[in-house]
């Protein structure tokens, strides 16, 4: 049976677009709902996915383009605005009230849409039983594409950002919008404000990132939630932190994977996710399954694995545990080489480059060329590097890693970057976890203080959770470094670090023994093909000796067609990421992202060009958008802004 593509009116007369996709079998059904800004009609289509979880799960699906985006009304204010949770609210008490409709409904999505899932129940609707949020986070601020360790992403610029501002000044689908389609994108255009000007503006921790964050109102949540996470994807923090905190009915999924679907990432195993998703909802929403006594968390151990950037799969195993945090586990402790033999503390001193990080991929990794981090070594020629003995065995770490560091810096504002790292017997270094620190914001996020330059400060740095078997033969290695780029955007100043060896550790989460069950996940695998061509995909660095800088560069070209909506898509994004190797301050990202829908009645595109650039003491941005009819420009705005760094 084909969607039913409809309307649905909200409060104040703006009407959402929605996809119905409904069963064969006979009625009623519980109502399964997912909301992206990403335009389900053709840029995020999908419909296999939607049409077996529909007939292998027997569920009512719904899908919403929200407030302003694809081809719903109204302005596209900001990611995650208080207006949109109202709207969804009210589109689950509409699904629950349909004729069609058991009345209880179930809410899911990845990134954005695993986001507004967590925000929507939040508020409660009492016909949202049960949310399945996929790689999204619970805190917008320390972990999300905007900001990291107090620290502005870098190479990110390039995506989302630019992105959405391409996205949100395309047309709504004109066969479905009727005759004023073209006065609704006229109005759309006029009225944007881009996203990015308010993330570049909140520069530290506030009210703006706390809407939207569930963290640490974890008590707001009573429908039963199945939180699904992967390592390599950057959003995974939340995972066990959430599970830990939340007071409702709960399960967490976690798997290698990177910002795509567990049955098509990059690195897998991949498993078949469709029956997971459809055993969750049956419990909740039609009250037929238990749990057959299966543990709440379900997790893939990894074991020592050569880095590649386009590796297929990790080394490992499915386990299920009980609780979190686990009882078996203990902290280790592993304190850095300690005092000189004259008895005074040995110091490490470390010129910052603005330059290191590059192995380490992005923060958030998707697909290729954006994949699992490289070999660390040339990274590590510009940190400072701490070896421990050969292991005797193999070493189990599952959790959050920390180093606890005694450091002085040269400058007022200065960055930690920490990375964990198994060294193979060829000498080959495997990032394990990594973590980065604006040490201006040692003490809190929303109140930076500036160091006094020389002065001695004891920091905490918390590098990302992780899951990993060290193999017997191997080393241990921490990375101490003043920059993660282009993950991150370098600090203003070429600072001089120094470290106080007895006075720093590292702390490792160490399990002793493995699990007390002795049975273990079993999932099917995955029937679809990996997400791994690099056909359209580049990414490329560059040194310029003469210039003394180094660069990234990315490229992503995609076409296709969607026979359904009679339309044909042109995606084309590409841009550079740099700094120069001399001063970190000087920095820059600049890009444009593009998108061109071609249907029978017109074909409209957007382009989104912008730079971000930066000295010691601010960022600027600027932003140009041009939107054509036709092969014709019909508008053109441009943005110019400076944003002082503030201790960034």
């Amino acid at each position: 049976m084909s969607p039913e593509r409809i309307y649905i009116d909200m409060e104040d007369g703006v009407r959402l677009a929605a996809t119905i996709y409904r069963p064969q079998s006979e009625g009623p059904w519980p109502a399964l709902l997912e909301a992206y800004p990403y335009r389900k009609d053709d840029l995020l289509t999908e419909s296999a996915f939607y049409h077996r979880l529909c007939a292998e799960g027997d569920y009512a699906i719904c899908r919403i383009d929200v407030r302003g985006t694809g081809s719903s009304e109204g302005i596209a204010v900001d990611e995650y605005p208080a207006q949109e949770q109202a709207d969804l609210c009210r589109v689950i008490e509409w699904l629950a009230g349909r004729e069609w409709s058991t009345g209880s409904v179930g809410m899911f999505g990845t990134s954005y849409g695993g986001f507004n899932s967590l925000q929507v129940a939040m508020q409660s609707p009492p016909a949202l039983k049960a949310i399945v949020p996929i790689y999204a986070t619970d805190d917008r601020y320390t972990d999300d594409v905007h900001y990291g360790g107090g620290i502005r992403r870098a190479l990110d610029f390039l995506d989302y950002p630019l992105m959405m501002v391409a996205m949100n000044a395309l047309p709504p689908v004109p066969w479905l919008a009727g005759p004023e389609w073209r006065e609704r994108w006229q109005e759309r255009v006029d009225n944007m404000q881009p996203w990015l000007l308010r993330w570049l503006a909140e520069q530290n921790d506030g009210p703006y990132w706390r809407h939207g964050s569930l963290r640490p109102h974890y008590e707001k949540i009573e429908a039963a939630t199945m939180i699904v996470a992967g390592w390599a994807d950057g959003y995974h923090n939340m995972a066990f932190r959430t599970f830990e905190r939340l007071v409702c009915p709960k399960r967490l999924l976690l798997g290698p994977w990177s910002h795509l679907s567990p049955d098509t990432s990059i690195p897998g195993p991949r498993i078949d996710f469709i029956p997971e998703l459809i055993k969750w909802w049956n419990r909740w929403l039609r009250n037929d399954g238990d749990d057959d006594g299966e543990p709440p968390i379900s997790l893939f151990v990894r074991r020592s694995t050569h880095p590649q950037p386009d590796l297929d799969e990790i080394r490992g195993e499915w386990r299920y545990e009980n609780a979190w945090p686990l009882e078996r586990s203990h902290t280790l402790r592993l304190p850095l080489d300690g005092e000189a033999a004259d008895g005074r503390d040995r110091v490490d001193s470390l010129a910052v480059r603005g330059d290191v990080g590059a192995s380490g991929s992005i923060w958030c990794a998707a697909q290729l060329p954006f994949g699992p981090p490289m070999d660390q070594r040339p990274d590590e020629a510009f940190s400072l590097v701490y070896d421990w003995p050969v292991l005797e065995a193999d070493l189990e770490i599952l959790g959050y890693p920390k180093v606890e560091a005694t450091i002085r810096s040269s400058e007022p504002v200065a960055f930690l970057s920490a990375k964990i790292c198994d060294v193979f017997e060829d000498g080959t270094s495997a990032l394990v976890s990594r973590g980065i620190l604006n040490l201006t914001h040692r003490r809190s996020h929303e109140e930076p203080e500036p160091l006094e330059p020389e002065k001695t400060y004891e920091v905490c740095v918390e590098l990302d959770v992780t899951s990993w078997v060290f193999s017997k033969g191997h080393r241990v290695r921490l990375d101490l470094a003043g920059a993660d780029w282009p993950s991150t955007w370098p600090p203003p100043h070429a600072s001089e670090l120094a470290v106080v060896r007895s006075e720093t550790a590292m702390l490792l989460p160490v399990v002793q023994e493995p699990s007390s069950r002795d049975r273990a996940p079993d999932y099917a695998p995955s029937p679809e093909a990996p997400d791994s061509s690099s056909e359209g995909v580049m990414w490329r660095f560059e040194h310029d000796v003469i210039a003394r800088t180094s660069h990234v560069v990315i490229e992503q070209h995609s076409e296709g067609e969607f026979a359904d909506m009679d339309v044909r898509i042109s995606n084309h994004r590409i841009g550079e990421a740099g700094v120069s190797t001399e001063n970190p301050g000087t920095a820059w990202a600049e890009g444009n992202a593009s998108y061109t829908l071609q249907w029978p009645e017109v074909t409209a595109s957007a382009e989104a060009s912008g730079s971000l650039r930066s000295d010691s003491h601010s960022y600027y941005l600027d932003l140009a958008l041009v939107v054509s009819e036709n092969g014709a420009t019909v508008s053109k705005r441009r943005w110019m802004e400076t944003y002082p760094r503030e201790l960034q």
